[in-house]
């Protein structure tokens, strides 16, 4: 027997609801652990649609979780405690520039790749860029505030949302922000919703600030024998008065992977392979890629080369970009995680993560962008063996706590969702996380908005082997 809630989702929205087990099957899972079935799945394409969704789901108390493609490694767009998906992949893509202003005007439902796209007929450039920027939707990054390699120098996502359109829990429509640069008026709530991981609203439109696109960029890759020489190679790069857009980096079992995976010429007899880009005026770039080269070389660097043309600097990202693909061939299942550290402690945190591939047994790989402190430890494992899969909570829980100890955070650019919310309060304390339950409590006082995410439920563990059906 349908529940009345349903029922009276199904009047309003007729054909975009469906609660079928079968048509349930594909919400249960996402890039991350855990699988839980939500009631219903309502596709919504459009404000009003929200608004209504959310006005029924508050009278009933009934839990919504808003989802985008379904990329997130951390869980947030699982429905934990069943009740609605939200489906937002539907939602026409728009993109709207406006050049005179150096602003653009999206929709949730637009792969952040199109937004690039259209920035860059008109000479512009939305600089936050996921690895995930060609199947994630920008509602996805607003809620996670993505980060990606050009964070180094660019920032993440929230540096660039000027206003949004959001629906509060209660089903109104406000908009926070605008257009302008500078906007000091009232609390910065633009700030407070991009990351919130949709506890508090499900954004519904985005202004976006862009910038010039850069006229030239320059690569350099250069191998290392030891991580503490490629740390210490950024090290010298950064205080040296250069700062690159990208310094990446991928440890001797990815490229060992990836050149299993598809054969680029990668050295696999080293610690490190690092990537730098450094992008801007022509004469600029030129200096500072020598400066680069130069400082690789002089630090241990092997391998230090610069690629000629276009085609050859494509090729050498190729190699971090096919890390991802090339590893999931190793093992069925990873947990992608991205703690940070403070870059002083790279080589320490790369040092333990050796130790616990080796106390655990674990097949774990890293790669990730060296230049800000944020690594991406993968362990490669099969769900379906619930000993290792012990051993990877086990593992996953050291690092975090690892990270925290030498200064570091939980997560760079994955968010909290549920993979993390456990280990919350050892980063931010009793006070800090009480204080964010309050927002939470004032802006969602029917708890319907993306439960059990950020702030773990009562005897939460790691949700890798949990599995809740709704």
């Amino acid at each position: 027997m349908k529940q009345e809630w349903i029922e009276v989702l199904q009047e309003k929205m007729d054909h975009h609801l469906v609660s079928a087990r079968s048509d349930l099957e594909t919400y249960r899972f996402d890039a991350s652990f855990g699988e839980f079935f939500p009631e219903a799945v309502v596709y919504v394409t459009n404000t009003e649609m929200v608004r209504q969704v959310l006005k029924i789901a508050n009278e009933y108390k009934v839990p919504v979780t808003p989802r985008g493609q379904g990329t997130g490694l951390s869980g947030g767009d699982l429905p934990i405690h069943g009740g609605i998906i939200l489906d937002m992949s539907q939602w026409p893509a728009s993109v709207e520039v406006f050049p005179e202003d150096l602003v653009a005007r999206v929709s949730p439902g637009t792969l952040t790749s199109e937004i690039h796209a259209e920035a860059e007929k008109h000479g512009l450039m939305y600089p936050p860029d996921p690895s995930s920027s060609n199947i994630s939707t920008i509602g996805g990054n607003l809620a996670e505030n993505a980060g990606g390699p050009r964070g180094l120098k660019y920032g993440v996502t929230k540096d660039y949302v000027l206003g949004l359109e959001v629906v509060t829990p209660e089903g109104d429509v406000m908009h926070t922000g605008g257009r302008t640069i500078k906007n000091v008026t009232g609390l910065d709530v633009t700030k407070l919703l991009v990351g919130s991981e949709g506890i508090l609203s499900i954004i519904t439109s985005a202004t976006l600030k862009l910038i010039p696109k850069p006229a030239t960029k320059q690569t350099v890759m250069a191998a290392f024998p030891t991580m503490e020489t490629a740390g210490e190679a950024v090290s010298t790069t950064l205080t040296s008065g250069i700062l690159p857009a990208k310094m990446e980096f991928i440890d001797q079992a990815c490229a060992r992977a990836v050149e299993e995976y598809e054969p680029l010429g990668l050295p696999t007899d080293i610690e490190a392979i690092v990537l730098v880009e450094v992008d801007g005026h022509p004469t600029a770039v030129q200096e500072e890629s020598d400066t680069v080269m130069k400082i690789m070389k002089e630090l241990g660097g092997t391998s230090v080369s610069m690629p000629r043309t276009k085609e050859e600097a494509l090729n050498m990202w190729k190699a971090r970009m096919l890390v991802s693909p090339a590893i999931a061939t190793i093992k069925p299942t990873r947990a992608s995680e991205d703690a940070t550290v403070p870059r002083s402690q790279i080589p320490a945190m790369m040092a333990h993560l050796a130790d616990i591939r080796e106390k655990y047994q674990l097949s774990l790989v890293v790669f990730g962008h060296l230049g800000d402190g944020n690594l991406h430890p993968n362990i490669l494992c099969d769900k379906r063996d619930k000993e290792e899969l012990e051993r990877v909570e086990k593992a996953v829980g050291e690092i975090f706590h690892f990270a925290l100890e030498l200064g570091g955070t939980l997560s760079g650019e994955h968010g909290i969702g549920t993979m993390k919310s456990p280990f919350l309060e050892d980063e931010l304390g009793l006070v800090g996380v009480d204080m964010m339950k309050r927002i939470k409590q004032s802006w969602d006082p029917n708890n319907i908005m993306n439960p059990g995410k950020i702030f773990p439920d009562k005897g939460q563990r790691l949700i890798l082997s949990r599995e809740v059906e709704g």
